[in-house]
């Protein structure tokens, strides 16, 4: 494998097809447990030809705005806007937030890293905080992933929605974006009473109900600070099918709760499944676990081989995130490859 190729299993997740071409000989089909995405997507209606064949109405663009309200909470006095998936919000945050070019923005690290990428592309100073910052901070817009990915680390909602306040009453804005709170509701700025002016809350329909290939999303902002993204996102932000699939997704309660219940299993079984390679765990969600090696092995590398792709990071090379398996014969491939890591540095260990 080249260092370029290396380098770039490294940046985001989902590279299967990079992946295959490094690493040709690698055992089929491929385990893709790289992304944070649920495996087990929710099952996709039999649609009717004309959410393919017209624009979607704006009746049922607004009934896929109520049933993410009635999913995610939406606090009085805030509105919900659909977006081509959660990926195109974080772009155009820079834009609608603040007059970019030279802006002060923080943001809470490690994370996904496309936040920095949004803000730094605009012309903005992107600062790395490892917490929130003072409310008089020299700093125009915060962005904050809650959960967190890869660590999984959580701000309560009070304590968030209380510094909110505070923060954009200073003049200052303010990105949560949510696209892993399915797995903690109890973490969302859209269960609280209200969202102030100036913060942006973003959900993605792609995580929770593995349905990444919809491409579909959520802004939630005051109703006031809502006209420059209606103007940005046009009046057919979301396809006829997406609005058909996620509006019965996100109304299909006893699919919620059986898979929160699942995953909350899955997440558990994966913790077991890694413990033979002596990875330690430092992290994560009901989605996906972060850990460490601190043995120094490559195991993108080492699980590549195996035709099983995991993320590595530019950050940090010693920490890896493990994404769910979606069946029982993943998990078996996954157990298998675990047992030859296990095998491999017990060998190296005895050699030494």
């Amino acid at each position: 494998m080249t260092s370029a190729a290396a380098a770039a299993l490294r940046v985001h997740g989902g590279r299967v097809d990079l992946a295959a071409q490094a690493y040709p000989d690698a055992p089929q089909p491929w385990i893709d447990l790289s992304t944070g995405i649920n495996p087990i997507a929710y099952p996709i209606p039999q649609l009717p030809p004309q959410a393919f064949a017209r624009l979607p109405l704006a009746a049922e663009l607004d009934d896929l705005c109520a049933a993410a309200a009635d999913a995610y909470g939406l606090p009085q006095g805030a509105v919900m806007l659909p977006t081509p998936g959660s990926e195109i919000a974080i772009r155009l945050a820079p834009r609608v937030l603040t007059d970019a070019r030279g802006a002060q923005v923080g943001l809470l690290v490690p994370t996904y890293s496309s936040h920095a990428a949004a803000w730094r592309a605009a012309g903005a100073q992107v600062h790395e905080l490892s917490a929130l910052p003072d409310v008089d901070a020299a700093l125009d817009a915060l962005v904050i992933v809650n959960p967190n990915n890869p660590d999984g680390r959580a701000v309560d909602a009070n304590a968030l929605l209380a510094f909110a306040a505070r923060w954009c009453a200073a003049g200052k804005r303010l990105v949560v974006d949510e696209a892993f709170a399915d797995v903690r509701p109890e973490l969302s700025l859209l269960r609280g009473p209200a969202l102030p002016r100036g913060v942006v809350v973003l959900r993605s329909v792609g995580k929770f109900f593995g349905l990444a290939g919809v491409r579909l999303g959520f802004v939630a902002v005051n109703a006031d600070d809502a006209p420059p993204w209606r103007d940005l996102l046009g009046d057919w932000a979301a396809s006829g099918p997406a609005c058909a699939i996620a509006t019965r997704a996100l109304r299909d309660a006893a699919w919620i709760t059986a898979m929160r219940q699942r995953l909350a299993a899955d997440r558990r079984r994966l913790d077991a499944t890694l413990a033979p390679t002596g990875l330690t765990e430092c992290g994560g969600t009901d989605l996906f676990g972060l850990y460490e090696d601190r043995d120094g092995r490559d195991l993108v590398d080492a699980f590549a081989r195996a035709g099983v792709l995991i993320r590595g990071f530019t950050h940090s090379h010693n920490r890896y995130r493990f994404g769910l398996p979606g069946d029982e014969a993943a998990w078996r491939r996954l157990e298998q490859v675990c047992a030859t890591q296990k095998t491999t540095t017990a060998a190296s260990a005895a050699a030494v």
